[in-house]
């Protein structure tokens, strides 16, 4: 992996303007984060912006940001500082990475605008952690000078918690080479490799953490050892619920398979006759939306901003109800036609998201607005 960023031939600046400098914080390495930076960076690399990404090394070594135009920095507190100390602007991507780059630039005494795009929150998590991160939602939404929530959501908890500046800027999921249907050749390579030659593939994809709605998915998993053929539910993902998950497959005889994390998950998604979104809580989710590219029918919880996201092109269950994500998944299984017309209605839907482009140019536009306000 090369540590020194890719150079593109930089447009000229109006009005003789130097170069924009801009510093991206990733908080963690999860992947709609991690895609939309860059997407991001990619974009307004090939602007003339000179970009330096702040992140884990993990999400570096699987996203190659340099390899998108920028300079990397590795998450660390005192190299952030020094990031935000030649930056124009810091755009923190999620609270933990607002706080974070908050906190850097109140360290250094910089007086640099910052931006914090909400990837995604839990506005009703119960106990200390709840309240914790409400606390630090609080203190990011009043601390940035633009808030920018990947759902209309986001947006009003942001006004909620006291931001000056709230506004709705949807994050575009890169366009993936299986997009849309997937050949066949390919798809039953795939589901050979995982055994399903002749039984139906449920799939669901994310970090094996509580937010998921994994233990809910589990429970109707137990459901569908009744069906005939029993359909084999595959999860993608990886995180602190493993051992726990894995205990209860085993114990329960579940027809469940933990993958661990996936290179391939676009892949086998498009393998898959259901796709299955459980969670709690969600933003602008990254599976949903890799769903309804490839045509893929999903189920998915009527949480945050998933209604919103999918329209009609997906079925809505409640939150926390087994049986009616049972009930939905086995539905779909046994009919078809239903899928298929799910698969066009989700297409239809993607289509009237914004693109890659037009996500760069809103982000921008914001950056540029910032930018005036200091002349």
């Amino acid at each position: 992996m090369s540590s020194s960023p890719v150079s593109f031939p930089a447009p000229a600046q109006p009005y003789g303007r130097p170069p924009l400098r801009t510093v991206q914080v990733l908080g963690g390495a999860g992947a709609g984060s991690s895609a939309h930076v860059r997407s991001l960076t990619t974009g307004l690399a090939a602007r003339g912006v000179r970009v330096t990404v702040c992140a884990p090394v993990a999400a570096e070594g699987e996203y190659d940001f340099t390899g998108a135009g920028a300079q990397f920095t590795p998450d660390a507190a005192s190299a952030l500082r020094a990031a935000c100390a030649g930056a124009d602007l810091v755009h923190a991507h999620g609270v933990r990475a607002g706080m974070r780059a908050a906190l850097a630039l109140r360290g250094g005494g910089l007086r640099v605008p910052l931006v914090v795009t909400w990837h995604g929150g839990t506005p009703e998590a119960p106990g200390p952690f709840g309240r914790l991160g409400r606390l630090l939602e609080r203190h990011v939404a009043r601390t940035a000078a633009v808030v920018l929530g990947a759902s209309s959501d986001q947006v009003d908890l942001a006004r909620l918690r006291g931001a000056r500046d709230a506004r709705l800027a949807a994050v575009a999921v890169p366009v993936t080479a299986v997009d849309g249907p997937e050949p066949v050749a390919d798809a039953d390579k795939t589901r050979a490799e995982l055994g399903v030659v002749e039984r139906p593939l449920v799939i669901a994809i994310g970090s094996l953490a509580a937010r998921r709605g994994y233990s809910v998915l589990l429970d109707a998993a137990r459901a569908w050892r009744a069906l005939d053929p029993v359909p084999l539910l595959v999860i993608a993902g990886e995180g602190p619920l493993r051992a726990e998950l894995s205990r209860r497959i085993e114990e329960e005889g579940l027809p469940v398979r933990l993958l661990g994390r996936r290179r391939d998950a676009d892949r086998l998604l498009a393998a898959a006759d259901v796709a299955v979104l459980p969670s709690r809580w969600e933003g602008r989710s990254l599976l949903a939306q890799e769903a309804l590219r490839a045509g893929v029918a999903l189920v998915a919880t009527e949480v945050g901003g998933v209604p919103e996201l999918v329209g009609n092109a997906a079925v809505l269950v409640p939150y926390g109800d087994p049986g009616a994500l049972a009930g939905a998944v086995a539905a779909l299984l046994g009919d078809p036609g239903r899928r298929a017309d799910l698969a066009e209605a989700g297409r239809a839907q993607a289509a009237t998201w914004p693109s890659e482009d037009e996500t760069v140019a809103q982000v921008l536009s914001v950056y540029d607005e910032l930018m005036e306000r200091r002349r």
